[in-house]
């Protein structure tokens, strides 16, 4: 039974509702119950602005997922607005070809070291597929190496085996996954097949060890792979040019979206002229490639990026958050549970895996506090320009608030028991 006076009692019954025409209740696995237990988290929203969004029941809260990393300016930023509504008379999808395509992919090459033509998709699995459709095409090869996340086409979703289902085992057999910051490993596995790419995101939550980075790049021109970085988060967060101009390494292939376009759907393919020239004969296309109102948005992001120092005000934001986050983490006595790691554009909350079996039940227990407290997260702190000094202390004070309560149930053993919700529940049942 639904509790109606239940924080998330709307998003429950939208929960229930959107269940009977829409698998997992949305469109997107990481926005959906999978991600967000009901009854511990909101579960959808109606409106977003700045760095704030608002859940169907009204609460507000600052918003630390960021469109799954994809909003870096801020949500309703009044420029790209504008421009966008301004090109919505003249056409959204028309039947031609339109000047912007080449405006913003100039854009592109004008800041990203291994950019010397684009081709646009709609997300990141797009671009990374034609990546590797390219990678093929340009050598010959079928065998490619993933170190990373790149999206759900069968080529990569095949590596993971909790979520392969449906994927051909002939085709799962091309992708070979090795660890990231291994090169021993990475050059066992180029010596057993003929391979066509290394794909790879160039940082998460780990940083490259020294001339790892430079040791991949190495390894790929001397087997005779093609090296694409998936800079789907990455790019136009870590610098103005991703992460191969924040590391000085460049790929041949790279791929890039989310950022790109402060949310609106758009992704590309980039890389030198030699390698996309591929894509004239191998067949990567699709009727909203050349989209307006995500060209426009991206337009404005792309200039601003070129013309301002937004990225580097992230950065300064990502990093302040760090300190107080930290800070707090360590006046609480929390150190040995958990601490904020990662490039200060996007941070991970890492606990500690020696917690054991309470591990699952500690992140739930911290998700609802922090949602109860008006912040809304899940693994990533993926920061927006938009996150002013209010929103950071606000940040600050809810990690205060919710850390005696984590370690008190991590003490106690008895995190499940003060969850608003069970467990492992897929349904909109709260206790």
């Amino acid at each position: 039974m639904l509790a109606e006076q239940h924080q998330y009692a709307e998003s429950l019954k939208q929960l229930e509702k959107a269940e009977r025409v829409i698998p997992l209740g949305a469109q997107t696995v990481s926005k959906s119950r999978l991600t967000l237990p009901p009854g511990i988290a909101p579960l959808y929203a109606t409106r977003a602005d700045g760095c704030k969004i608002w859940d169907v029941d009204g609460n507000e809260y600052v918003d630390l997922v960021a469109g799954l990393a994809a909003v870096n300016i801020g949500y309703g930023d009044k420029e790209i607005g504008d421009a966008v509504i301004a090109q919505v008379p003249n056409g959204v999808t028309i039947s031609l070809a339109h000047p912007i395509e080449e405006e913003v992919a100039q854009l592109i090459v004008d800041l990203v070291p291994s950019a010397e033509m684009v081709r646009f998709g709609k997300n990141g699995s797009d671009a990374t597929s034609a990546a590797i459709r390219v990678a093929r095409g340009y050598t010959g090869r079928d065998h490619v190496i993933v170190c990373g996340y790149h999206g759900w086409h069968d080529w990569y979703i095949g590596t993971a085996p909790t979520r392969n289902l449906g994927v051909p085992a002939d085709v799962a057999a091309l992708a070979h996954s090795v660890p990231f910051n291994d090169l021993d490993a990475m050059e066992s596995e180029l010596k057993k097949n003929p391979t066509a790419a290394i794909i790879m995101e160039v940082m998460t939550l780990d940083w490259p060890e020294k001339g790892y980075l430079e040791g991949v790049r190495e390894l790929a021109t001397k087997y005779g792979a093609l090296l694409v970085f998936d800079e789907m988060v990455t790019g136009f967060r870590f610098a103005n040019g991703g992460a191969q101009e924040y590391f000085g390494v460049t790929p041949d292939l790279s791929t890039f979206g989310k950022g790109m376009a402060n949310g609106y759907p758009l992704s590309a393919i980039v890389g030198r002229r030699e390698y996309m020239m591929v894509l004239e004969k191998a067949f990567f296309t699709g009727t909203f490639g050349g989209e307006l109102l995500s060209l426009t948005a991206a337009k404005k992001v792309l200039e601003r990026i070129k013309n301002t120092d937004v990225i580097s005000r992230i950065a300064a934001k990502g990093e302040k958050l760090t300190k107080l986050v930290n800070d707090e983490i360590a006046t609480a006595g929390a150190s040995d549970l958990l601490s904020l790691q990662g490039h200060p554009a996007w941070m991970f909350l890492v606990w500690n895996p020696e917690i054991g079996n309470q591990l699952a039940d500690l992140k739930i227990l911290f998700m609802q506090e922090m949602s109860k407290r008006g912040v809304l997260m899940i693994a990533t702190h993926n920061v927006m320009d938009a996150h002013d000094e209010e929103a950071l202390k606000k940040i600050a004070r809810a990690y205060k608030e919710t850390l005696p309560i984590i370690l008190d149930a991590y003490k106690k053993n008895d995190a499940r028991e003060r969850l608003d919700a069970e467990v492992g529940d897929l349904g909109p049942r709260v206790r």
